[in-house]
């Protein structure tokens, strides 16, 4: 059944699109009789619902937001099976602008890249006690949602996350969806061990794709492109472009250095210790005032 202004989903009536992506697409949606409590509702592709490895992930990803919660990563509410949609997610509509979206524009200050490692980092650490990997963490999949004074970033899209140790939350073993010698992710954010085999990606993998994002957000582009990615599984990447000595950007520097170590061993081995670290560094407030 095509979805269409005004179609229903239970108790919700479907509005707007507000995404399309390889697997499904993301409506805006009301609940009848409360129209201004908007929610994000995925649907799985009707093409992609007919594939085996395209419904797991889908009900992986499921499992994965039932696990979470953190003010830095979209709620999951329900997870709909049957007519007339097929597979759907319905999720906290999160209101504000892609992090992708900000870099196209326009690069940013060391202290506000710092608050926003900090708020993804608390993000990733959730996922990573759940026993979480997101594997595909980038720009596109981080939304900076305004607050008070400033804004905060929320983490979306667990499609190609996974449990690490090959059990879902109930104990269950996954089925093996990534075959080996398998790259998935977006290339600039992975980790060289993911490009190599995603199924070697663990939390430094995630760690990893915080600091290249962080690293963008200062520089302007990523430490490695898609032209130059191949240096990535053998060199170290060059130091962050902060154009500043000061003592904050020397240690800002510092930390994405361990966070884009070539070797997973040599970077910090959770998202807590990456965060622990950016907590460290002595710095002055921000453009404005952030709420955490």
């Amino acid at each position: 059944m095509q979805i269409v202004p005004g179609a229903r989903l239970g108790s919700y009536v479907f509005e707007r699109p507000l995404g399309v992506g390889a697997f499904g697409v993301v409506w805006l949606a009301g609940r009848e009789g409360a129209l201004d409590q908007k929610v994000a509702i995925k649907v799985l592709h009707p093409q992609a619902a007919v594939s085996h490895e395209s419904v797991e992930r889908f009900r992986r990803e499921a499992r994965a937001l039932k696990q979470l919660s953190s003010p830095h990563i979209a709620r999951m509410y329900e997870f709909v099976v049957g007519p007339p949609f097929g597979f759907a997610l319905v999720m906290e509509y999160i209101q504000g602008e892609l992090l992708s979206n900000v870099f196209k524009r326009t690069k940013l200050g060391v202290e506000d890249t710092i608050y926003l490692g900090q708020n993804m980092l608390r993000g990733v650490a959730e996922m990573h006690t759940h026993g979480i990997i997101h594997r595909d963490l980038k720009p596109a999949n981080v939304m900076l949602r305004p607050i008070q004074n400033g804004w905060r970033a929320v983490i979306l899209d667990f499609n190609l996350s996974r449990f690490k140790d090959g059990k879902d939350e109930t104990g269950k073993p996954q089925g093996a969806l990534t075959t080996m010698g398998s790259a998935i992710g977006t290339i600039p954010f992975m980790a060289p061990e993911q490009i190599v085999d995603a199924r070697r990606a663990n939390e430094a993998a995630d760690v990893y794709a915080v600091a290249a994002i962080l690293f963008n957000a200062v520089a302007g582009h990523p430490a490695f492109d898609m032209s130059s990615f191949r240096q990535k599984l053998t060199d170290e990447a060059a130091p962050v472009p902060t154009g500043r000595t000061d003592a904050t950007a020397m240690a800002f520097a510092a930390v994405i250095a361990k966070g884009l170590m070539r070797k997973p061993q040599d970077r910090y081995g959770t998202a807590q210790e990456m965060l622990d670290a950016l907590g460290q560094i002595p710095r002055t407030p921000p453009t404005s005032q952030r709420t955490t």
